[in-house]
Formats: structure tokens, C-alpha cells, sequence
């Protein structure tokens, strides 16, 4: 088995590397058999594909004895080429829907806000307070992932980053305008794509107030492609449970237990920021002359389910319910900037996810966190926040959506780690993502004089509704 094209072109020369790809085919049949025959949630089957893909790294491993340069071993370098196909081919479908994904969203969401006065006033601070929100998520984000150094330390190839020019402000913002939207989309310009996709929405939307007849085709087209590249999302996300496995096996077969404990204190941090910017979220609450303590005790539920599900979308019927029933928030309110939040501005898979990613990236290429770079990650993250879907493993579309737009979409691969590990604080982000729709709302529904304080202040506001439907079911 010493052939050249054994070695070099088929790249399977060693038994260990036959008995490996073995062992990858027969998990992704026990993860077939669990999510598609025994019918697991997608939560559980990628928790399991995750330990598995823990317990298949360290298992080469243990074969190779653990040695400080894994790739250096045949039989590594072949296994961790194969696995690379599952697992970073998931991966660059992920970012394929980056462009589609932030011009249809963004069209969509425009040409669906009302008109009318009361409804613009609505508009103006439901989208003011959360991109407000996600700026300031952006900032926690970018401010932890620097003050902590994630991604310092890890291996970094050599000349795999050099300094930037130095620009200025104003050259900086010129340049993200969209000169030419094909030009914006192969260089991954998202801010010129959602500037692009804004301004076309708008003038749909006008189309729709002049003529709603002529209007309807253009709506029935966007409503039909909106639900179309997000089935075409969940599509590719339902490949997760699969990918997660050759993913984490090769971060850990490639750099041993070092790189898991790095991506440990990436997790760390991580949820360190977010519970800074929860902790910011009730002091904005407190400032709205808002007592934070109602929204914890009766939002608990929701939040609960947000934590478990890991589907901002997925929760919305519970946070509307939440919102109208329990803290007193107006319908229209509700609807609206819990129905945003929920598919757009997520401080956490949106937020404070992308911002540290991008901090961590910077940091294992070597590339200077200087000031334009941190300007650029705030306004890159607030901005694209507005095309991502709240669908869990969102914060993939998200990751790929933030180093595009800051010029590190050729480093994306770079956070494989993190990403095998996804299920783990993508928990987190989505209970963020919640309550901060939930928050803003209070904040937005306030400032209009519809949020009712009875309600808000009452602590069983909203429990007889269910016990009365559960009588009567009864």
C-alpha cells in the first residue's frame, strides 16, 4: 500500500485509516437510525453526535499515543483529509446561503411592515431599540473575546495574516456601498447586500402602497422565496447531527486535547458575555422606569423553553403569549418586535456569538484587533443581523455572515472547533436571543403608552386564562 495512488491521490495507505472511515460510517448509521427512525430531537441527536465525535478523536488519538504533532502521522493526515469532507463540506454548504439568505430576508421583512402613522412610530423604535440592542450585544462581544484573549495561543500558520492599511472612516463606510451588487456578492459585501435588498424592499413596499394589485405577484414571489431558502436552511442545518461528528473528531485528532480546552475557554467567555448582556438588558429595563423583576418571574417559562428548543422561531408562540397575557404588552407590539427579534437582530446567535468569533478568528491568524477592525465588527454584526433566520444552528449562518463582512470569509474554516461543539452554547444564545425579543418589546410598548403596568405589576396575570381553558377542556 505504498503506491502513489494510494498515498497521494485516494489518500487511504494505512489500515488504521480504513478502520477509521469504518467507524465514521457506522456512527452516521446510529445517527441515522436516531433521528430518522427512532425520531430524536434534533437537540438530543446533535448532543449525542458531538460526544460521539469527542469519543472518535480521542480515539486516534489514543493510537497514535497522543503525540504533540498528530499530523505528522500518515495515517492522521489521511483520516483527518476524509473526515474534512463530511465536515467542512457541511460547512461550505453553510456559507453557499449566505448571499440568498441576506437578500431575501431583508426584503422580506421590509416589504411586510404596515404603514400608517401609529405604525410607523412602531417601526421607527421596534427596529431603533433592537439593532440599538444588538449594537450594544456587538460591543459586550467584541469587548470579552479581546479582554480575554480567545483564540490567543492557538497554532497560527505562518504568514497566514498580515497587517492592514490603514483607512480611514469615512473611505471605510464609501466602500461598503454597493457599486455593483454582483461585485458586493462575490467579495461578500453583506452590509452592500442589505442596503441593496432594503432599498428594493422599500420600493416594493411603495409599489404595494400606490397599486396593491400590481404589488401582489412581487409579494406572492418573496413570501414564496423567503419560505423557500429557509426550507432550503433547515435542509442543509438537518445535516448537523451528521457533521458534527467529523468536525469535532478532526479538531481533536489535529491538535489533541490542547484545541478542545481552547474551544472550553471560547464557551466560557462566551457565556460569561452573555449573561453580561442579560444583566445590561435589565438595567436598560430599570432605565425605562421598567421593575425588572415581574419579566424574570414570568418570562422564566419561556426562557426555559427558549434554552431547550434552541429555536428563537420556535418559541414565538410562547413569547407572544408571554408578552400579551402575562407583562401586559399590547397585540401590535407583541407581534411585531417579538416577531423581529425572533427572525432578526438576535443579540445572542446575532449579537454577541459573531462579535467574539470574530475577535477569536483575528486572534489564531494573528491579524491586529485594531480600532477600524473593531468599528467594522460592530457595525458588520448589527447590520447582518437583520438576514439571520431564528432557526436553530443559526449561529453558523451568522458566524459565516460577520467574518465575510469584516474580509475573513477565507478564515472561516478556522472555527470548525467551536462550531462541533455548537449545541452546547447555542442554548445560551437562544435564551439570550428570547429575552432580548421579550425585553425590547417591554422597552418599545412603553414608549408607545400601550404596555399595560396592572398586568405588567400582577403576578398572576395571565394564570387564569389557562386554568379557566384547562376547566372547560376538563
Amino acid at each position: 500500500m505504498e503506491s502513489v495512488f494510494l498515498r497521494q491521490f485516494l489518500m487511504i495507505s494505512d489500515m488504521r485509516t480504513v478502520l477509521f472511515l469504518a467507524v465514521l460510517i457506522v456512527l452516521f448509521g446510529f445517527i441515522y437510525y436516531l433521528y430518522k427512525k427512532r425520531h430524536m430531537s434534533f437537540s438530543v441527536v446533535v448532543m449525542i453526535g458531538t460526544g460521539l465525535g469527542l469519543l472518535l478523536g480521542l480515539s486516534i488519538q489514543a493510537m497514535i499515543g497522543f503525540s504533540p504533532e498528530p499530523m505528522k502521522i500518515t495515517f492522521v493526515k489521511e483520516v483527518t483529509n476524509w473526515y474534512a469532507l463530511f465536515g467542512n463540506g457541511f460547512m461550505d454548504l453553510i456559507k453557499m446561503l449566505v448571499v440568498p439568505l441576506v437578500l431575501i430576508t431583508m426584503v422580506h421583512v421590509v416589504i411586510n411592515m404596515k404603514g400608517g402613522q401609529t405604525m410607523s412610530k412602531l417601526i421607527k423604535a421596534g427596529v431603533g431599540v433592537t439593532m440599538g440592542m444588538v449594537a450594544i450585544a456587538a460591543v459586550v462581544g467584541t469587548a470579552m473575546g479581546m479582554l480575554f484573549q480567545v483564540g490567543a495561543g492557538i497554532a497560527v500558520e505562518s504568514g497566514a495574516a498580515k497587517a492592514k492599511e490603514i483607512v480611514s472612516v469615512a473611505s471605510t463606510l464609501r466602500s461598503l456601498i454597493p457599486g455593483n451588487l454582483v461585485d458586493s456578492m462575490v467579495h461578500n459585501n453583506v452590509i452592500g447586500m442589505v442596503i441593496f435588498a432594503a432599498i428594493l424592499g422599500a420600493a416594493i413596499w411603495w409599489v404595494n402602497y400606490e397599486d396593491a394589485e400590481t404589488a401582489e405577484p412581487l409579494y406572492k414571489l418573496i413570501n414564496s422565496l423567503y419560505k423557500a431558502i429557509i426550507n432550503m436552511a433547515l435542509l442543509i442545518l438537518d445535516l448537523m447531527p451528521y457533521a458534527v461528528i467529523p468536525l469535532l473528531a478532526n479538531t481533536i485528532a489535529q491538535h489533541g486535547l490542547v484545541g478542545l480546552l481552547d474551544v472550553g475557554k471560547f464557551i466560557i467567555v462566551l457565556y460569561a458575555a452573555m449573561i453580561l448582556q442579560f444583566i445590561i438588558q435589565l438595567i436598560m429595563l430599570a432605565l425605562y422606569g421598567i421593575n425588572p423583576w415581574p419579566h424574570l418571574k414570568k418570562s422564566y417559562p419561556a426562557l426555559l423553553l427558549a434554552f431547550t428548543s434552541r429555536s428563537s422561531l420556535g418559541c414565538l408562540p410562547m413569547t407572544l403569549e408571554t408578552l400579551t397575557k402575562r407583562l401586559g404588552v399590547s397585540q401590535g407590539t407583541a407581534s411585531f418586535v417579538a416577531g423581529f427579534g425572533c427572525t432578526a437582530g438576535m443579540q445572542g446567535c446575532a449579537g454577541v456569538f459573531p462579535s467574539m468569533l470574530i475577535v477569536y478568528v483575528a486572534n489564531v491568524t494573528g491579524q491586529p484587533i485594531d480600532f477600524t477592525l473593531i468599528v467594522m465588527t460592530i457595525i458588520v454584526v448589527t447590520i447582518g443581523s437583520l438576514g439571520i433566520a431564528g432557526i436553530p444552528g443559526v449561529a453558523t449562518m451568522a458566524a459565516s455572515v460577520g467574518l465575510s463582512g469584516v474580509g475573513m470569509g477565507a478564515q472561516f474554516v478556522k472555527v470548525s472547533p467551536i462550531l462541533a461543539i455548537d449545541p452546547f452554547i447555542d442554548m445560551g444564545r437562544t435564551l439570550l436571543n428570547v429575552a432580548g425579543a421579550i425585553t425590547n418589546a417591554l422597552i418599545v410598548d412603553k414608549y408607545m403608552g400601550s404596555l399595560n403596568a396592572h398586568t405588567y405589576q400582577d403576578m398572576q396575570a395571565g394564570l387564569q386564562t389557562k386554568k379557566t381553558d384547562t376547566n372547560n377542556k376538563q
